[in-house]
């Protein structure tokens, strides 16, 4: 992995998006896999930037949402399906139909997660992946013990996710217990990965999935199985990082051909 320490989220933010943009301009026709949660916002919120300024377009892209939550209404302002629409499709100028979202409403949940996974294969892989990690080390919505093998399919969240996304809802009980998401073997079947977090609650799960062993109790350590992954993050979060002086030094001393921003 490289490994991107910043100063600010704000920086976060603007060097993943640089990484993503990157791969848009040399392929327009990109297929971006898409996160949602508060980690990847900085990098929606630089990429409409480039695009409001001519800089870049998604217009020819396409996009797979990583995951979404089982039996919440499409129109539920929470469903993953509108928090894409209203955060990233709508702002980034992608073309909607060009966008999918695992179907948790679906009435055959099985073959819906299955049809995800063959949707992904037909559009001929996702190019970068966009993710963040939970503070018990999960991306997307796979919890401590998936395993590095799992393809699209239904998880129970652990308590600690649900209450982490409480805060998105009008109360605790109303957040869904149970998901459609990527699973890990898919994710690690992208070309490219890109996984940011900001603060101090995320430095645990930063250190155990960059420096720790690979686990499936901490599902982020996939990433260590992965040729092209990128993890960008903020001092607070870089905190547990016994090798961050090396990170520091290595991107400080970065190629200008290696370089994306």
């Amino acid at each position: 992995m490289e490994i991107i320490i910043l100063p600010t989220p704000d920086e976060v933010g603007r060097v993943a998006a640089a990484k993503i943009a990157s791969v848009v301009a040399k392929k327009p026709s990109a297929v971006i896999g898409l996160a949602t949660g508060s980690s990847p916002q900085g990098i929606y919120t630089d990429l409409r930037r480039r695009v409001e300024t001519g800089e870049l377009s998604f217009a020819e892209a396409r996009g797979f949402a990583l995951d979404e939550y089982v039996g919440i209404p499409l129109e539920h302002p929470e469903s993953y399906a509108a928090v894409i629409a209203r955060e990233v499709v709508e702002p980034l100028g992608f073309d909607a139909s060009r966008v999918r979202v695992p179907d948790g409403r679906a009435t055959d949940l099985e073959f819906a997660a299955k049809e995800y996974d063959a949707a992904i294969r037909a559009a001929g892989g996702i190019d970068v992946q966009i993710l963040g990690i939970g503070a018990n080390g999960h991306i997307g919505f796979n919890e401590p013990t998936s395993s590095f093998a799992s393809r699209t399919r239904i998880k129970t969240l652990a308590p600690s996710t649900r209450d982490a996304n409480a805060r998105f809802f009008d109360s605790p009980e109303q957040v869904p217990t149970h998901c459609m998401t990527q699973g890990l073997g898919t994710i690690l079947e992208a070309h490219e990965l890109v996984l940011v977090a900001q603060g101090s609650a995320k430095a645990a799960a930063v250190a155990a999935a960059v420096e720790g062993p690979l686990s499936s109790f901490v599902p982020g350590s996939a990433l260590q199985l992965h040729e092209h992954a990128t993890v960008v993050v903020d001092e607070e979060a870089a905190a547990g990082l016994q090798l961050a002086d090396y990170y520091r030094y290595t991107y400080a001393n970065k190629p200008a051909w290696q370089r994306f921003e």
